[in-house]
């Protein structure tokens, strides 16, 4: 397994909701089965959105094409590292950018990717006092973490100004002073999140309107267990909900192909953005010596609800594309 460490976070809210006893699924002409492989590539490079509604790849990205990620929704103001770069993000306590050299003493933390907003990595930049908004104006320092073939990306120093207007205002420079930007971020609107990259100095567009999506394969980072019992970051491969009105439901009883409209009744969907994740695979062989393989888990059925109200059943096929290369999930899926 690549222990390449990225982190993504995509910052979302943990919750669990429960459909109505009454509630039934109007019947119509599902289709067939539909099969489809997505084309991550060998070293995970890419980032897929995919619709199910449409069965078709709505987008692509390089990972590493941005390094913040802001919240794009009107009433919340987020601030979050790359989510599958393994970037991860200090606090210094300091308010002067140029007093901020070295990573020395500073110690890193990261996001979850269940979207428990409890510690985030940037955490509150800015508090609200009665109906007053403060800046922290604190430096934070990111770890940029990673590209998709292990190339260190450095450091930056960070400074949130403010969020006016629609419109994220901030600082950011190399750790020793030498060259030292200002930037923007403004809210779209249709999407989850605004992007920005330090390498082209501006924003970049990543991710398609909320409502043209229902997945996306990406790698991010995850905490993992040692058998002792002791968290660790670790990166994995594998797909994330769209946060916006999208909620999932893991089964491992149910034949796949036996799955019907009926079985969707009575069952805790959640919006939690890692449900899927990556665990409907699991390696096989040595990762001490690297002779590995993945094996899908065919017993791993799940059941997705899309902003529009339809339901689908979808499993994992496969890893590998016809060369036996990696970085290939094959999905077959049908609407219930």
């Amino acid at each position: 397994m690549n222990k390449t460490w990225l982190l993504f976070l995509i910052p979302l809210f943990l919750f669990s909701s429960c459909f109505k006893e009454d509630e039934r699924i109007k019947p119509y002409d599902r289709g067939n089965v539909i099969t489809d492989t997505i084309g991550m590539t060998q070293t995970y490079k890419y980032q897929v959105y995919y619709s199910l509604d449409d069965s078709t790849v709505v987008s692509q990205n390089n990972k590493g094409i941005f390094d913040l990620v802001f919240d794009n929704a009107s009433d919340k103001a987020g601030v979050y590292p790359n989510t599958a770069n393994f970037a991860k993000v200090a606090r210094t306590g300091q308010h002067d950018l140029s007093a901020v050299s070295s990573i020395a003493g500073l110690s890193f933390g990261f996001d979850a990717s269940s979207g428990n907003t409890d510690s985030l990595a940037f955490g509150n930049w800015f508090v609200v006092e009665n109906t007053d908004t403060l800046w922290s104006n604190e430096v934070f320092v990111v770890d940029l973490g990673y590209d998709d073939v292990g190339n260190v990306l450095g450091y930056r120093k960070v400074v949130i100004d403010s969020l006016v207007g629609g419109r994220y205002h901030f600082r950011y420079a190399l750790l020793n002073n030498t060259q030292t930007w200002t930037g923007t971020a403004a809210k779209t609107g249709s999407s989850n999140y605004i992007y920005f990259s330090f390498s082209t100095h501006e924003q970049v567009f990543p991710e398609p309107p909320r409502e043209d999506y229902d997945l996306l394969f990406t790698q991010y980072t995850t905490l993992l267990y040692t058998n002792e019992g002791e968290p660790y970051p670790y990166i994995v491969t594998g797909v994330l909900l769209n946060r916006f009105q999208t909620q999932c439901y893991l089964d491992t009883s149910l034949v796949f192909q036996e799955i019907n409209s009926e079985s969707v009744r009575d069952q805790i969907f959640t919006p939690r953005p890692d449900i899927i994740g990556y665990d409907w695979k699991e390696v096989k062989g040595d990762v001490n010596t690297g002779n590995v393989y993945y094996e899908v888990k065919f017993g791993n059925s799940y059941f997705i609800k899309d902003q529009k109200g339809f339901y689908y059943k979808l499993r994992f096929a496969g890893f590998y594309n016809r060369s036996g290369e990696k970085g290939f999930p094959v999905i077959e899926f049908q609407k219930l």
